[in-house]
């Protein structure tokens, strides 16, 4: 059967859930963004509806993308000739396509189909290595200060770090959705004498994965250890919240970050790449 594409969030999410369950922590990202639609509503992450399509063989869902403008496609695995069926279709209903998410091998795919059917080529611009926690090592010996889940009250000094993130990254980390983390406590601040110094944020636990991210330092306060702090601390409520996997992501060009995380006890799952047009 050829792709299938729908504006209704809740049948969408009926239709895939099986396969979001079936690899949750290579899923994350779509799970948690769907998770958040349910939630939120269409414009959660900007005035456009997202983008929702299946693809069904054998009777079952065997790949699933989801796009929320202005930001790039989400994309499942992709197998057999799900790929190029996949462009021919969007090209054929005019669904904009400026850029892919996904595993390497997935993002890679999509792009040769895409470049098949209209012409147009991508160029790859962050690479990122998707990591799962094996078992965790706090830093030791932990810096000064305490982890404390956020409230609505630490609203401006979450909402200037989730930009000032954006801005470094190149991510477009929405700072919309700052009140919605802090209503449902994904959000966790490490402070020192009452002053924050490093946020963390924690997806909902969706088929027991639950993903960290983003995680910021302001750079005056970088080098003593408070983003190590405020992952391990997160990392350990998203556990105590049911989460029996851990995952996040990372830059590859940033070799910290990645060496920060196997650090504290995360292991590489795959490699994936970001792909605009």
């Amino acid at each position: 059967m050829a792709w299938t594409f729908t504006d209704d969030i809740g049948g969408y999410q009926r239709t895939v859930r099986d396969l979001f369950s079936s690899d949750p922590e290579r899923n994350t990202v779509l799970a948690s963004v769907l998770a958040t639609l349910v939630r939120v509503g269409p414009t959660a992450y900007g005035s456009d509806p997202p983008v929702l399509g299946w693809w069904p063989t054998g009777g079952r869902v065997r790949a699933a993308v989801l796009r929320t403008p202005p930001h790039a496609m989400l994309i499942t695995a992709l197998p057999d000739e799900s790929a190029a069926e996949l462009a021919q279709a969007l090209a054929d209903r005019g669904i904009a396509l400026p850029g892919i998410n996904g595993a390497q091998q997935d993002t890679a795919a999509l792009a040769r189909a895409w470049r098949d059917v209209t012409g147009v080529g991508g160029q790859v611009t962050q690479r990122q290595r998707l990591y799962r926690l094996a078992e965790l090592s706090p830093p030791d010996p932990a810096p000064d200060g305490a982890a404390k889940v956020a409230t609505p009250a630490d609203a401006a000094v979450a909402q200037q770090w989730f930009a000032d993130f954006s801005a470094e990254t190149g991510t477009g980390s929405p700072g919309g959705l700052v009140a919605d983390r802090l209503a449902n406590g994904q959000l966790m601040l490490w402070e020192v004498d009452g002053e924050p110094t490093s946020i963390a944020g924690i997806t909902g636990v969706v088929a027991g994965t639950a993903r960290v991210g983003p995680v910021y330092t302001p750079p005056a306060v970088r080098g003593r250890g408070y983003g190590a702090a405020v992952t391990a601390a997160i990392t350990e409520l998203a556990k105590a919240r049911g989460a029996s996997s851990v995952v996040l992501f990372t830059d590859l060009a940033n070799p910290t970050s990645n060496s920060l995380y196997i650090r504290l006890g995360y292991e590489p799952v795959e490699d994936r790449a970001l792909l605009m047009f």
